[in-house]
């Protein structure tokens, strides 16, 4: 038979107060191994200590009671280490997510009040491209596998990229969080296979530029100036903004020397 300890030492045992585990025993979140009828003093298994530490350790990082719950229920071995990998995994997403937050919101303080701006004429641009719409939150693991597979394709031709990657983001991409992004890789024109729909013409259009430094994460801070000074001094059109990426991914892994320009479209 598996020892008992009283909840004193019990609490002992696994640094966690009689007050907390009366609560946890009251939510039937941690269960004494035996109750007494006439006194109601509660007994713990030994074997309870490790559940006890497990959510401990849990609470610490502000799991939902629920969700240690489900921790658990799961058996010992296998099944619940895949449990805790999977919640382990969510919790390091959030962490680098609160991260980025951070680092964004340093950046806004950083950031001064205005931002170098210069004028362009792009000319008709041949692309090899793919579009699909999207919603914002998809943006990153759809282009994490859509930019491999422009350079394969070109790869795979015997063609080489006439200038740095790009996307257009309309503007109901904007306005609803979802729209038709085009993402794309520009060629010489005479080098453009006959009939071959995957490539396109980017029409000319005049822009606005401005040069974002830093992780995407971070390119709100300077469409808002670019914006800001589009509104003053020129007037915008309700086209598709374009970006291109002169250093990215495929460039560099450090997030923050990212250089994308961003070309907000203007009126002639």
């Amino acid at each position: 038979m598996t020892a008992s300890v009283t909840i004193g030492e019990f609490s002992r045992l696994c640094h966690l107060s009689t007050k907390t585990l009366r609560y946890y025993h009251d939510i039937e979140l941690l269960v004494p191994a035996t109750v007494d009828g006439g006194t109601g003093y509660r007994r713990y298994s030994l074997e309870q200590v490790a559940d006890a530490h497990l959510i401990r350790r849990l609470r610490e990082l502000e799991l939902p009671l629920a969700e240690i719950r489900s921790v658990l229920a799961a058996s010992e071995g296998p099944d619940r280490e895949d449990v805790l990998a999977q919640h382990l995994a969510r919790m390091e997403a959030e962490l680098v997510r609160t991260r980025e937050v951070v680092s964004s919101l340093r950046a806004l303080l950083r950031m001064p009040r205005d931002v170098a701006v210069s004028h362009r004429v792009a000319p008709d641009l041949p692309v090899l491209a793919r579009a699909e719409r999207l919603g914002r939150s998809e943006i990153a693991d759809w282009c994490a596998g859509t930019y491999p597979w422009l350079y394969q394709t070109l790869a795979e031709l015997g063609l080489d990229p006439a200038g740095p990657a790009g996307a257009t983001y309309p503007v109901d991409f904007f306005e609803h969080d979802e729209g038709r992004i085009t993402a794309f890789v520009p060629v010489d024109r005479e080098a453009v296979p006959a009939g071959d729909s995957r490539f396109t013409v980017l029409a000319r259009q005049r822009f606005a530029v401005a040069l974002h430094t830093g992780p995407f994460t971070e390119c709100d801070l300077t469409y808002g100036r670019l914006g800001g000074h589009v509104a003053d001094h020129d007037v915008g059109l309700a086209e598709p903004i374009r970006e291109l990426y002169l250093v990215g991914p495929d460039h560099t892994d450090d997030p923050s020397g990212f250089q994308t320009e961003i070309c907000w479209p203007i009126a002639s």
